[in-house]
């Protein structure tokens, strides 16, 4: 009966194409003659080697071509899971052409994409996680960033290799979010491609930040075809929990778009426990945070393909977030004699927009690739909070109110030209020039006696900031036999001007400065190699930290911005041994000058504390890592390591002087159980780490989740169990004339149950480009 079918549609097709002028069409089957539908049918130029265009089949098997120029030419056949078929060049000349194929099954193929782990390999600057081969059972960013090997996500966000100074880029620039949690929980791991661990930026990358660089890869649709995924999650952590996401692309003939869009609810929970003396009293504080906001994101993009060589596109995104929030403190003082209670409350409403529009051209050709990218972003960010006494104190307190807005704009130009020579050598060099303008306001009120509040002009002021970044850099990659090297140099010169509306005063900064970098790697044999890289960096003060704002979270604590700032430069070395390109050992050490610390201060007089950021005399990073597979173990995938660190801290002026050695163990590990269910289980222990200020003690986290697919791996159900052994920083702060017990923790017990539904075609690919704005977003900092 199949080959009755297969008969009588290739003559249907021989009839409609005897009535078709350069028409070319036909039918795609498998060897055991079923159509194959989704199959890419891509047209090229006999003697160029040219993309002409490109359709996929139908349902039926069907493809077809209408309307060619006369000409020669051939077609590609490609489907994954089955080998990809050329067929001999053909004339066109006035006339159409039915030409069909039989593909067979590719067995490799198939045993790489059922690939549980993914593929993970280390070079001289960074650690490349690739998820798109995997079938990893992640839920969110979150559960990606658990599974690379060394990350370690904490309530206080990401640490690696005992430093937590860590850049977040998405696509090669900072995401939209502007708050780690909300970024770690609401991104789902379906759009994720790949993960980039740079701790060598080469001169390609803004020199900004002294720790390593994050860099998520987003998935894009290249292939021909629409496919699209939905997903939706439920959770309970600090209350019920929810969020669902949307995405679709499509691919057809030179016309790529994509769309997505996002909401989100997750709940959780900071506490801070603070226990310190001031003179002959007491203070036993403790603050509990819940956390609400509530994030809608949109976003789209379309690239159309001029010619093979040269394309343009737009990206487009919005995102805000509302927070509305309350946060409760107690303090008890006690003396030999008496007991005092403060009790207070502080009220969030907070409303933050972020608006993001990203033109772009590309050249590209075998030998030469020319992108030229402005990037546009627009940041709002307004607040309101009402600091408040709670009835039960018996010290009195003048309720205070605070209205804070800001106001970001960025706008990035960056061209970006590489040249491939051959396989062995490759020179690239760019240019990028930056223009920020920040608007920040606080005005501070107190309440009267009629209950209104008060405009206090002593404790307001508007900090504006303008500054303008140009930088230029070139690199030279070469490989000779089994040595590679990979060398650059950027020049960034950058001019700052902040403002200050209390004192009318203007401070400026101007920077020109070079930032080298290199990496050199051999092949010791078959299964090792080694590797050496070297990196300089800046860090530049964050725009919130440079203004001279109080914002106080209860009567007694409080931030304070510090305008005096200096930018910090950092010296990275390293040097790895891989085996079989797998991360095995690393020696780092970093040190930097003038490096950035939050420092905590407190007034004997008034007993208040207060945190602000200052720059440190000396500031050094070692560490040592080793990593191995659990493939020991029959039917176990992944991996085991330990990590130990040595940090050193220390200000003349502040009487600061902190260092301690810390070892970090962490494992992760997958297996299948019956019914093909997915079990996946990481954690990590820590003997103690200087987290900050603080001289934290043991800590550890476990987290587990169960995956299963259906519907033929179209519907994935994941349920997640996290913080289950949440134990946050528990110490001491012990310097200048501070010492206090302190405990930082999080909620606990997040359980999230997430189904995530792909429809179309499956396997799209991928390509990435880096956008323009990441040095300069990164550095609003705001949390929800």
């Amino acid at each position: 009966m199949d080959t009755i079918i297969k008969s009588l549609i290739i003559f249907l097709i021989g009839i409609v194409s005897a009535y078709a002028q350069n028409d070319i069409s036909g039918l795609i089957l498998d060897v055991n003659n079923k159509p194959l539908e989704f199959a890419n049918v891509i047209l090229h130029q006999t003697t160029s080697k040219e993309t002409i265009t490109g359709v996929i089949s139908s349902e039926e098997g069907l493809y077809r071509f209408e309307s060619v120029e006369n000409g020669n030419y051939y077609l590609e056949i490609s489907v994954l899971g089955f080998k990809t078929k050329t067929s001999e060049a053909f004339q066109l000349e006035n006339n159409p052409e039915t030409i069909n194929f039989i593909l067979e099954e590719d067995v490799l193929d198939e045993i790489l994409i059922t690939h549980k782990r993914p593929v993970i390999r280390q070079t001289a600057e960074k650690l490349i996680i690739d998820l798109e081969q995997s079938e990893m059972i992640n839920s969110n960013l979150q559960d990606v960033m658990r599974g690379v090997p060394g990350i370690i996500v904490t309530n206080n966000g990401i640490s690696y290799g005992g430093q937590s100074n860590i850049r977040i880029l998405i696509n090669g620039k900072t995401t939209d979010y502007m708050d780690i949690d909300t970024l770690l929980r609401d991104m789902p791991a379906d759009n994720i491609a790949k993960v980039e661990l740079v701790e060598q930026p080469g001169a390609e990358f803004d020199a900004a930040g002294s720790g390593p660089i994050i860099n998520i890869i987003l998935k894009k649709n290249v292939k021909l075809g629409t496919h699209g995924n939905v997903a939706t999650w439920v959770g309970e952590d600090e209350g019920f929990e929810h969020g669902t996401s949307a995405s679709i692309a499509s691919y057809k003939n030179k016309l790529n778009w994509q769309a997505s869009t996002g909401y989100s609810s997750p709940t959780w929970r900071e506490d801070l426990f603070i226990k310190r003396t001031v003179g002959d009293e007491t203070y036993d504080q403790a603050t509990i945070e819940p956390y609400n906001p509530k994030s809608f994101r949109v976003s789209g993009s379309v690239d159309y393909y001029i010619t093979d060589k040269h394309s343009v596109g737009i990206g487009v995104k919005n995102s805000s977030t509302d927070s509305d929030r309350i946060s409760n403190s107690s303090n008890i003082i006690t003396t030999s004699t008496t007991t005092d209670y403060l009790y207070s409350e502080n009220s969030f409403n907070r409303d933050q927009k972020v608006f993001n529009v990203n033109p772009y051209y590309e050249f590209k050709t075998d030998a030469h690739k020319l992108t030229a990218d402005f990037n546009y972003v627009d940041y709002k960010n307004d607040n309101v909070n009402t600091l408040s006494s709670v009835e039960g104190s018996t010290i009195s307190y003048n309720n205070q109110q605070y209205l804070q807005n800001g106001n970001y704009q960025i706008k990035t130009y960056k061209s970006d030209y590489s040249r491939m020579f051959s396989e062995d050598f490759k020179l690239s060099f760019g240019a990028k020039y930056s223009q920020v303008n920040t608007d920040s306001d606080l005005q501070s009120f107190t309440q009267n006696e009629n209950g209104g509040f008060d405009f206090e002009e002593a404790s307001s002021n508007t900090f504006l900031v303008d500054e303008n970044i140009f930088a230029l850099y070139s690199k030279i990659n070469i490989t000779k036999g089994k040595w590679s090297f990979s060398g650059g140099l950027r020049f960034e010169d950058s001019n700052t001007k902040g403002t200050s509306s209390s004192d009318n005063e203007v401070r400026e900064r101007k920077i020109s400065k070079l930032f080298p970098s290199a990496a050199l790697s051999r092949k010791v044999n078959k299964n090792l190699a080694a590797s050496l890289a070297y990196s300089y960096r800046i860090s530049r003060p964050n725009y919130n930290t440079l203004n001279s704002f109080v914002t106080y979270y209860d009567p007694l604590s409080s931030d304070v911005g510090n305008e005096n700032l200096k930018p910090s430069f950092t010296n990275n070395y390293q040097f790895n041994l891989t085996f079989d390109g797998q991360p095995f050992f690393t020696i780092a050490y970093s040190e930097t000058k003038d490096d950035m610390f939050q420092f905590v201060s407190q007034d004997n007089d008034t007993a208040q504390i207060e945190r602000t950021t200052i720059n440190l005399d000396e500031s050094k990073n070692l560490n040592f890592r080793l990593f191995g597979p659990l493939s020991f173990i029959k039917d176990v995938e992944g991996y085991t390591g330990i990590i130990v660190s040595h940090n050193k801290f220390g200000s003349n002026l502040n009487n600061l002087k902190l260092e301690k050695w810390s070892l970090i163990w962490i494992a992760q590990a997958s297996y299948e159980l019956p019914w093909k269910i997915n079990a996946e289980i990481n954690g990590n222990y820590g003997t103690g780490a200087l987290e900050g200020g603080i001289d934290a003690d043991w800590f550890a986290d476990l987290n587990f989740s169960f995956g299963k697919k259906f519907l033929d791996d179209k519907l994935k159900v994941n349920l997640a169990f996290s913080k289950m052994l949440n134990r946050g920083f528990v110490g001491v702060i012990d310097y200048n004339n501070l010492y206090a017990n302190i405990e930082s923790n999080q909620s606990r017990q997040n359980i999230q149950l997430r189904l995530s539904y792909s429809f179309g075609s499956k396997f799209g690919k991928k390509t990435s480009r880096k956008n323009a704005s990441e040095d300069e977003e990164n550095r609003i900092n705001d949390n929800n």
